[in-house]
């Protein structure tokens, strides 16, 4: 059920750019909502596993995850909050591809073993389909084809299942499963915090994302 739940959230994400074609104000409005989740489910669940587990450098891991995700926002340019910019007519942007590949076969990992697999696997699902509302809306203004551009959409939805694979099978990474997951605490508090504070336009009160915010925070809080 894990496996089909992340790549149904990414089919949801294909189904909705290329039938529904959904304005930028409502994939703002789905990843803001994604975004409380995810930072919600991380302070809620996360950080209290890490923690209960009395390893020590647990926050430098966290800082770790951080500054990996720093580094990845260099190549895709922040894709995984909201921030790609279209062009029409662009070549096949393959670092911002590799990134996020990259992002999600990371996130996957502590499914593997976390103590909080539900909650960890809803944050996931819930943010992977703005995420791949984002890269298929940029695919369908690219030069790429459409059944290109869904070939590579469900190569993406594989990696965060390749991700929980390697984290169940692979000796290393299941001895350090604790800090793998600080690792991600910190990527997801980097993109969750991007996106809900970052400010609006003329730094206007934004209402609808407001609601969309607490909408996420409420939902993680009674899941």
């Amino acid at each position: 059920m894990t496996y089909i739940a992340l790549i149904a959230s990414v089919l949801v994400g294909i189904i909705i750019v290329f039938g529904l074609k959904p304005s930028f104000k409502t994939v703002q409005l789905l990843l803001a909502f994604s975004g409380a989740y995810l930072l919600s489910i991380t302070i809620l669940h996360l950080f209290p596993e890490v923690y209960a587990s009395n390893k020590t450098n647990i926050g430098l891991f966290i800082l770790l995850g951080l500054l990996l995700q720093l580094i990845l926002d260099f190549f895709s340019k922040g894709a995984e909050h909201g921030h790609i910019h279209t062009e029409e007519n662009v070549v096949f942007p393959w670092a911002l591809f590799i990134s996020l590949n990259i992002h999600a076969f990371l996130e996957g990992i502590p499914l593997a073993h976390s103590q909080r697999h539900e909650y960890l696997l809803w944050a996931i699902v819930i943010h992977n389909i703005p995420i791949s509302i984002i890269l298929g809306t940029f695919f369908v203004s690219s030069k790429i084809s459409k059944r290109n551009a869904v070939l590579f959409l469900l190569l993406f939805s594989l990696m965060t299942p390749l991700g929980s694979l390697a984290g169940e099978y692979v000796q290393i990474l299941t001895h350090y499963k604790t800090e793998i997951t600080a690792i991600i605490i910190g990527i997801f508090l980097h993109i969750s915090t991007i996106i809900l504070f970052e400010t609006s336009k003329d730094h206007k009160f934004n209402l609808l994302k407001f609601v969309a915010i607490l909408a996420g925070m409420v939902v993680a809080y009674l899941a």
